[in-house]
């Protein structure tokens, strides 16, 4: 290894990554399968890609070329050499509108792709639901189709010509009329024309095998085409032209409901055959690149059991997703409608707005992550994610499907591309056992039997890779796929590129990511409730779909910003996620929880959670990062910021005691001392030390002691942290507020009750050793959790239950002001003491400002402000609690604008540590101050985060204000 790796570093320009990180961030794809690689090379240009493939020939290492990593059948991990053409190859070379072409890399982007067409009218017409994320190569590579295939057809059908190195060096560029052919090709293709005209079954999604039939002089001898879905066998590509079609300027969405999923696929058949039988529809699509017609451009389907919740939906117990397009809104919405009156629907809904559309896409483009988890949470698998019959026999296949997986105990959710025949399900394998995979085998082997029966193809988008390759002689028959590897020889004599896959292939049930996990349940501090306690189990809900590398935040989404500034994939949630297992695999990663690889890529996790409620599969980082330094600094010294802004609740409990918290303000003020304070504390010195309230919240509440309150409902405010401390003006606008709208405003008690009330419930027998104590704060411990100090929050916690005992069995609401802590008190509570049901009930009281007054002061009406809000929706608002009261309260107010998403970038600690300070000035400078400075003098700028609000004064010079606090201002001026 030494060897190559030096040699590999002499040869190359790009980086070589042969350390550990690099290895573990591309051990998996989004399949079932691991394998772990000698080393990484990102490669600057061709220079460096056939300079790769010398070395690795020299010494026999086999190459895998990678792009997004989002392949579901395995051909996108390797045991040699990984070729990562993210870095570096990831341009758009050129684009063409006259002739509508465009030139791109291998790492491009495709959603790159689409944003540089957009302005000239065009697009590429394959669009995976991994668009955001997935690259041309890999598209390439797999052949790669998506919704729109109806209308556009697959990748093969789009791309004119490539540019490729074979394993011997050798630079071609294939296309059409046996251009690029290495020699030996065209003579092997014309002594088995029949059998090639012959042994290929005809069908929209037909991805399986090689694509020799394309090689047929009726077909245009296209060598370009032939290699789309070789999975990177047969030779690197270093660059590509492809077609682009136009777009249409306008689209509606037609969502069709049907009794089951049977009835959507008859439906969907009986729909493309309507439109191919209408002079005006939009033609086949398959190698047309015809532009969008009158006839649907998608034809896409799902199950109920795939949808958290239908209520978006129409009725129905499945649906299709119908897409047209024109050149207005009112012709795309009478095609939409034309649709609907040509379909035998149980009910029926026509979207025509931008965002509606994209809610609902989002629904079915995240099926590949949500159809992880069965309803009850068992797990669920691809291996099976793709097959394809005729769109004729799709009805058939789905029931016949259904059998085979209760034959076998199985059950899967299955959806997809209806109008192409080709079904996405992941099914509830037990792959950690041997029985399991005993049976995953014997089921894989009959369905192959099943879809060939049905005229299908074992894949019809993803590739065959290693999972499906076993298989090939059921489809295509022995000769066909000894015809395969002999195709293989010419082009690869060596055997060189990704050995494994596709011929020659490795056995479908070998090299499993699980195998290596390890089957007791390991021993941690948070109670995983949605993995059944087992953090393996929590680990394993990355499955690679790698959503969290999308590099543009758009709408609401949060994750993942770290990922967004770097770039780097060990600072995305997938790539973190991977080095858990790498860590509990114990193979590649041998220390375990003391792991400074796992540390060094949690160090740029914001603990924003936004992974939690943007990534399908629901992956909590934040919570596993807490886990992670909780067992990492057990008995160990910990950074100085664990304890400067770990304990700040502590430092600043003593500061409000020993009324200190001006002589700090004076103190902070001296830059000698404020340096001296920031290096001891572990604090990066671009940052101001924020300024301390010189009267607590708590204080000012003692001081308004008989003052008018509500008549309504009893709730409790709760004084967090940076209320408390920093912003009591937060706290004293919410006190008028909710008053104002009829409540009656009470604080947590601060001496906890060890007895219940006695006589008539309003005196008590008090604990003499509790009183002696002193008074007692609640907490939520969100500082604690954020840095790992997981013993200490517990502890915290109880505390702050013990306290809360007498609201929780009066069961008053509990209105929490900063979103962070009111995400600790919902989320991080009940999973940090799930032995305490204590912690379900605060949780359950638990109340955001805004939901308090919806749901406590229904008829209260706002005073109105009619003015543009500008600012940015907190992170765990998003990712926790959720904003649709604030949304609603808003409106009422007449607040008008949308909120932005992603992060602010301080994050509570994260900003303010040491060596954050580059990546959370750039998260702040992706959505939220530029919102900021685009808006008008009138705008209201919200930050209901003491965070947020920190980020926009010391790098805008703005003061973002509490919602709380505007409508305060407004019920003052009348």
């Amino acid at each position: 290894m030494s060897d190559l790796e030096s040699e590999l570093r002499s040869a190359v320009r790009g980086e070589v990554g042969f350390d550990v990180t690099a290895r573990a961030l591309v051990t998996m794809d989004a399949s079932n399968y691991r394998r772990v690689p000698l080393g990484v090379v990102a490669p600057y240009d061709a220079d460096d890609v056939a300079a790769v493939l010398e070395v690795c020939r020299t010494h026999g290492v086999p190459v895998v070329a990678r792009g997004g990593g989002t392949s579901i059948a395995g051909q996108a991990t390797g045991a040699g050499v990984v070729l990562d053409f993210t870095r570096h190859m990831n341009r758009l070379v050129s684009l063409d509108a006259e002739s509508r072409t465009a030139v791109v890399q291998p790492g491009l982007v495709l959603d790159r792709l689409q944003e540089a067409a957009a302005p000239h009218g065009l697009r590429f017409g394959p669009d995976p639901s991994t668009h955001s994320r997935c690259t041309l190569g890999g598209m390439i590579g797999n052949n790669s189709c998506g919704s729109h295939s109806v209308a556009w057809g697959t990748t093969a059908d789009n791309v004119r010509e490539l540019a490729v190195v074979t394993a011997r060096g050798q630079r071609l560029r294939p296309g059409p009329g046996w251009a690029g052919a290495p020699e030996g090709l065209r003579g092997l293709v014309e002594a088995e024309r029949a059998r090639l005209r012959t042994g290929f079954p005809e069908l929209p999604r037909r991805i399986s095998g090689y694509a020799l039939d394309a090689l047929l002089p009726e077909r245009g001898a296209d060598v370009a085409r032939s290699l789309c879905g070789s999975e990177g066998t047969l030779a690197v590509l270093t660059e590509a032209v492809v077609r682009l079609v136009r777009a249409p300027r306008a689209r509606a969405l037609a969502v069709l409901g049907y009794a089951d999923e049977g009835a959507a696929a008859e439906a969907a058949a009986a729909l493309r055959a309507w439109a191919s039988s209408r002079s005006h529809g939009t033609g086949s699509g398959a190698g047309s690149g015809a532009d969008s017609g009158g006839g649907p451009l998608t034809l896409e389907g799902m199950a109920a059991d795939l949808v958290p919740t239908a209520a978006a939906l129409p009725r129905g117990g499945a649906w299709l997703f119908v897409e047209t397009g024109g050149e207005s809104e009112a012709e795309a919405r009478a095609r939409a409608e034309a649709v609907v009156r040509a379909a035998d629907v149980v009910d029926s809904l026509v979207v025509t707005d931008e965002a509606g559309q994209r809610a609902l896409w989002r629904i079915r483009e995240d099926a590949a992550g949500t159809a992880t988890r069965m309803p009850d949470g068992t797990e669920a698998w691809p291996g099976w994610e793709d097959c394809a019959v005729p769109p004729a026999r799709l009805g058939a296949y789905l029931r016949d499907f259904r059998g085979l997986l209760a034959a076998h105990g199985l059950r899967g959710t299955p959806y997809g591309h209806f109008g192409d025949g080709c079904i996405h399900v992941r099914i509830d394998f037990d792959l950690l056992t041997r029985a399991g995979v005993g049976r995953f085998r014997r089921f894989s082997e009959e369905l192959a039997d099943l879809v060939v029966a049905h005229g299908g193809s074992l894949s019809g988008e993803h590739g065959d890779g290693q999972a499906r390759a076993e298989l090939l002689p059921r489809m295509y028959g022995e000769e066909m796929v000894a015809l395969f590897e002999r195709v293989k020889g010419v082009w690869d004599p060596d055997g060189l590129l990704n050995p494994g896959m596709l011929v020659r292939p490795a056995p479908l049930d070998a090299g499993l990511r699980f195998a290596v996990l390890p089957r007791e349940p390991v021993d941690v501090a948070f109670g995983y409730p949605a993995d059944g306690g087992d953090f393996t189990a929590a680990v394993r809900r990355c499955v690679g779909v790698a959503k969290c590398r999308t590099e543009t935040a758009s709408g609401p989404a949060v994750m993942c910003p770290s990922f967004r500034v770097t770039g780097e994939e060990e600072h995305s949630t997938r790539g973190r996620a991977r080095l858990l297992h790498e860590m509990l695999a114990g193979e590649l990663v041998t220390d375990g929880w003391r792991s400074t690889e796992v540390r060094d890529a949690l160090d740029l996790c914001l603990g924003c959670k936004g992974c939690r409620s943007d990534c399908p599969a629901g992956v909590d980082m934040a919570t596993y990062k807490a886990e992670f330094l909780h067992h990492h600094y057990a008995g160990r010294r910990r950074p100085a910021a664990h304890h400067s802004m770990g304990r700040l609740p502590e430092w600043l409990h003593w500061t409000a005691r020993t009324r200190t918290a001006g002589l700090v303000n004076a103190l902070a003020a001296v830059p000698p001392l404020a340096w001296a304070a920031k290096r001891l504390g572990g604090i990066a010195p671009e940052r101001r030390i924020p300024r301390l309230a010189t009267r607590t919240f708590t204080r000012w509440w003692r001081g308004r002691a008989g003052a008018a309150s509500g008549a309504g409902d009893l709730v409790v405010l709760w004084p967090d942290t940076f209320t408390e401390h920093f912003s009591p003006e937060v706290g004293r606008a919410a006190v008028r507020v909710l008053e104002a709208a009829g409540l009656r405003v009470a604080l947590p008690p601060t001496l906890a009750l060890r007895r219940p009330p006695v006589g008539d419930g309003r005196s008590t027998v008090l604990d003499l050793r509790q009183v002696l104590r002193g008074r007692g704060r609640v907490c939520c411990g969100l500082t604690y959790v954020s840095t790992g100090r997981l013993d200490r929050a517990r502890a915290v916690l109880r505390r702050t239950l013990d306290l809360m005992e007498p609201v929780l069995q009066a069961g008053v609401p509990v209105v929490v002001l900063e979103p962070s802590c009111a995400a600790a008190l919902r989320g991080d509570l009940p999973e940090l003491l799930h032995d305490d049901p204590r912690a379900a009930r605060l949780a359950s009281l638990v109340l955001t400002f805004a939901e308090a007054l919806q749901r406590l002061a229904p008829r209260w009406t706002p005073p109105r402000l009619d003015r543009p809000a500008v600012g940015q929706t907190h992170c765990h608002q998003h990712a926790v609690l959720g904003d649709d009261a604030d949304r609603r309260l808003r409106q009422a107010a007449g607040l008008t604008g949308e909120l932005t998403g992603g992060c602010c970038g301080l994050a509570g600690n994260f900003g303010f540590e040491r060596g954050h300070f580059e990546v959370s000035v750039a998260c702040a400078e992706e959505r939220l101050l530029p919102s900021v400075r685009e808006a008008g003098e009138d705008a209201v700028i919200l930050a209901d985060g003491f965070s947020c609000r920190t980020q926009l004064g010391q790098l805008a010079g703005a003061r973002g204000r509490h919602l709380a606090e505007v409508l305060a201002d407004a019920l003052e001026e009348g």
